[in-house]
C-alpha cells in the first residue's frame, strides 16, 4: 500500500512540471538552403465540369407491327452493319394480306382485255351508226324516207355515241382500280417488310430487351444501337458560365479510365437551365477512338484566359494525410507553414492560402532541415 502511494506522489509531481519549448539552437551552425522568393505568376484559367461520354447517334429499335418474335440474331456488344437483319417477327398474317392484294391486282389487270374489246365494239357500232345516219340524211333531204325513219337513224347514232363513251369511262374506272390495287400491293409489301427489323446504320448493340417468343408491340423498345466511331461528352456547367460558352470553342477532355486527355470542340449548348441544380448541359464532340465507350466518366476543361496565382514546386510541399505544409525561411529559421493546395500548374502546384508573395520557400528541402532549424539562404 505504501509503495502504491509513493508511485502516485511521483506521478503527481511529474504532472506539475511545464514541458520544455522547442526553439532554434542559438549555438548551432546554420544549414545552407535554397529558398526562392515566392511571386505571383499568370497561369491559364480553366473551368472544369464533369460529365459522361455518350454516343452522338443512338437508335432505339421497335416494331411497327404486332407479332411474336421468331428470331433475335444479335446480342449485346455485337457490331452490326447498316441494313443487317436483326430481328424476325412472325409475318404469316402479313403474307396473307400481301397475297390478297396481289390477287386483287391480277383480277383488275385481267379485266383489261374485256374492256378494250368492249371499246372496240362500241367504236365499230358508232362508226356504222355515223355512216347509216349520213345515208339516211341524204335520203331525207331528197324526201325518199319518212321523218320516222330519219329520227330512228339519229337515235341510233346517239345511242352508239353514248355506248362508246360509256366503254371509255369503264376503261378509266378500270385504270383507277388497277392503280388502287397496285398501291394496296405496295402497302402490303411495306407492312410485310416491317416483319424484319434491320440496322439503320453501322454500330454496336448496347441493349437487348427481347427474346424469341416475346410479343413485339408497336413502339415497345427491342434493341438499342450506337453509331460506331461517333462519341461526345455531355457535361453539366454552372449557370454563371453560360456567357463564356460558345459553339466551336475548343475544350480538353480528360478521360480518367483511359488515363489520357483528348482535344474536342463544343458542338451544342442546351440553353435551358435545370432549376434544381442550376446547371445547363454542354455537349462536345470527341475524335474517333477505339477505346471510347458510352458511359465513361470524363472531365471537360474549358479555357478562360489567364489568372494570377502563387505556385511552388510540387516537391516543396510535404503532405501528411489531409494536411499540407511548406518550409519557409523566416529570419534565419525554417518555419513550417500550413497551406491550402489548388490545381497543378505549369509552374508547380497552386497555393490558395498560407503563403504571401515575397516569402521564401525552402526547396529542395535538405534531410536535416525541419521546423525550427537555423538556416542560411544561399544567394
Amino acid at each position: 500500500m505504501k509503495a502504491i502511494l509513493a508511485i502516485a506522489i511521483l506521478i503527481l509531481a511529474g504532472c506539475g512540471k511545464e514541458p520544455r519549448k522547442a526553439s532554434a539552437d542559438a549555438n548551432s551552425v546554420p544549414v545552407l538552403v535554397q529558398a526562392p522568393v515566392v511571386s505571383e505568376t499568370d497561369v491559364p484559367a480553366v473551368y472544369e465540369a464533369t460529365g459522361t461520354v455518350r454516343a452522338a447517334t443512338t437508335a432505339v429499335l421497335s416494331s411497327k407491327v404486332l407479332g411474336y418474335v421468331q428470331e433475335v440474331r444479335v446480342k449485346e456488344g455485337d457490331r452490326v452493319q447498316a441494313g443487317q437483319p436483326l430481328i424476325l417477327i412472325d409475318s404469316r398474317d402479313l403474307d396473307a394480306a400481301y397475297r390478297q392484294a396481289e390477287a386483287a391486282l391480277n383480277e383488275a389487270r385481267g379485266a383489261e382485255p374485256e374492256v378494250e374489246n368492249a371499246i372496240a365494239a362500241a367504236r365499230a357500232s358508232l362508226d356504222l351508226a355515223k355512216i347509216t345516219y349520213g345515208r339516211m340524211e341524204d335520203l331525207f333531204k331528197k324526201e325518199s324516207i319518212s321523218n320516222q325513219e330519219f329520227d330512228e337513224a339519229a337515235a341510233k347514232l346517239k345511242m352508239a355515241q353514248a355506248n362508246y363513251e360509256m366503254a371509255l369511262a369503264r376503261r378509266t374506272q378500270l385504270h383507277s382500280k388497277i392503280a388502287q390495287a397496285e398501291q394496296a400491293l405496295r402497302s402490303a409489301a411495306i407492312m410485310r417488310g416491317y416483319a424484319e427489323i434491320t440496322a439503320p446504320f453501322s454500330g454496336t448493340v448496347t441493349r437487348k430487351s427481347v427474346e424469341p417468343g416475346n410479343l413485339a408491340a408497336p413502339g415497345a423498345p427491342l434493341l438499342e444501337i450506337e453509331r460506331a466511331g461517333a462519341y461526345r461528352i455531355e457535361v453539366s456547367v454552372e449557370e454563371s458560365m453560360l456567357p463564356a460558352m460558345r459553339v466551336g470553342q475548343p475544350v480538353t477532355i480528360a478521360i480518367d479510365a483511359l488515363g489520357r486527355t483528348i482535344d474536342g470542340r463544343i458542338s451544342e449548348i442546351v440553353p435551358a437551365v435545370d432549376a434544381a441544380s442550376r446547371t445547363f448541359t454542354v455537349k462536345a464532340d470527341l475524335p474517333p477512338l477505339a477505346e471510347l465507350r458510352s458511359g465513361l466518366y470524363g472531365r471537360a476543361l474549358f479555357p478562360l484566359g489567364t489568372r494570377r496565382v502563387i505556385a511552388v514546386p510540387e516537391r516543396a510541399v510535404q503532405q501528411r494525410g489531409q494536411l499540407a505544409t511548406v518550409l519557409v525561411a523566416d529570419s534565419g529559421v525554417a518555419r513550417s507553414r500550413f497551406v491550402t493546395l489548388g490545381r497543378n500548374t505549369p509552374g508547380g502546384v497552386e497555393i490558395l492560402s498560407g503563403l504571401n508573395p515575397g516569402e521564401r520557400v525552402i526547396y529542395p528541402v535538405p534531410a536535416n532541415v525541419s521546423d525550427g532549424t537555423r538556416v542560411e539562404v544561399r544567394q
